[in-house]
């Protein structure tokens, strides 16, 4: 198992969590702690946009940090099974004593294992897999490979959606799109970078994606409403960027 030297800090309000170093691996403002505080996490909950509620049944984490994702899962859907796994068990007592992740066993469950492991046995079948596993020098190492896409795409059920986290891949930025391209026979789309450089991709192998701009807008609208979470600058971002071809996000 993973060992890390895990750090807590606090600055503003807002609480954040290290592996001894200056990455951040995850951030809850004290006064809003199930709210999504790096504008990253919300991106990789956009998949909210792509698929009809009530979506998803089951949801898949890989890599825990803070809890942020699991713990607004848990509480704005809370028709959402939610299984996460994560490879170091310091960090699930860290996210359990310092940023409020729920004790509900028959809601969220937490399994200490290699990540890239767990996916490539196989087994049960999610609606939405979320990759946020990183080192304490921002790399994914076996979470950023071609079978480990691919034993994503196998555990997809066909509404199933894919969003990962493309932190710190300047260098293999391209070979990792290409590499999701290719388990995913080219259904994938890389969402513009947001504050901090992530980069969230999404992809599918299931349901087609074929929603126009005014679509998108009505249920990022809805979402707003309904959990709290803002997504219109993330559909600004898409416009911006030229990823809606004929005002159409098609996946």
């Amino acid at each position: 198992m993973a060992r890390n030297t895990i750090e807590v800090s606090e600055q503003a309000g807002v609480r954040y969590l290290h592996f001894a170093s200056t990455w951040v691996q995850g951030a809850m403002r004290v006064q809003r702690p199930y709210a999504l505080e790096l504008t990253y996490t919300r991106e990789m909950m956009a998949g909210l946009l792509l698929r009809d509620p009530p979506w998803p049944r089951a949801a898949l984490l890989i890599g825990l940090g803070a809890g942020s994702l699991a713990k607004f899962i848990h509480r704005q859907l809370p028709a959402t099974q939610i299984t996460v796994v994560e490879i170091d068990p310091q960090v699930e007592l860290v996210a359990r004593l310092h940023f409020k992740l729920p004790d509900d066993p028959l809601r969220l469950r937490i399994v200490i294992a290699d990540g890239a492991e767990y996916m490539l046995r196989g087994g049960a079948l999610y609606d939405y897999i979320l990759v946020d596993g990183f080192d304490r020098n921002a790399r994914a190492g076996v979470l950023d490979t071609l079978p480990f896409y691919q034993a994503c795409r196998a555990r997809l059920s066909d509404e199933g959606l894919l969003a990962i986290n493309l932190l710190g891949r300047e260098r293999g930025f391209q070979a990792s799109a290409e590499r999701i391209g290719r388990a995913f026979d080219g259904r994938a789309v890389l969402f513009p970078s947001c504050d901090g450089g992530n980069t969230i991709a999404f992809a599918t192998a299931g349901d087609p994606v074929d929603l126009p701009f005014v679509d998108l807008l009505a249920r990022a609208r809805q979402c707003r409403q309904a959990t709290g979470l803002n997504l219109l600058p993330t559909i600004a971002g898409l416009q911006k960027a030229h990823c809606l071809a004929s005002d159409r996000l098609t996946l």
